[in-house]
């Protein structure tokens, strides 16, 4: 079992929360809760692994966030 990390939002726009799986292309989605945002996120990083297969190994690898300070 492997393990990914998801980049999580929440839209005030929409009330909705938004997550992305950095470097897994097409691994986002967006749901009316954090349960569901995270079940909507297995299945859609599921679905981008398999369909990579094998070529997973060439995916960008996420490395971590940063904070940066700005003036204004």
């Amino acid at each position: 079992m492997n393990t990914y990390t998801a980049y999580v939002e929440f839209d005030p726009e929409t009330n909705l929360y938004v997550g992305i799986v950095p470097g897994v292309p097409g691994a986002h989605t967006q749901a009316a809760s954090l349960d569901e945002l995270q079940a909507n996120l297995k299945e859609v990083l599921e679905l981008c692994l398999e369909e990579y297969g094998n070529e997973r190994e060439d995916l960008p690898r996420f490395v971590g966030l940063q904070l940066i300070e700005v003036s204004v």
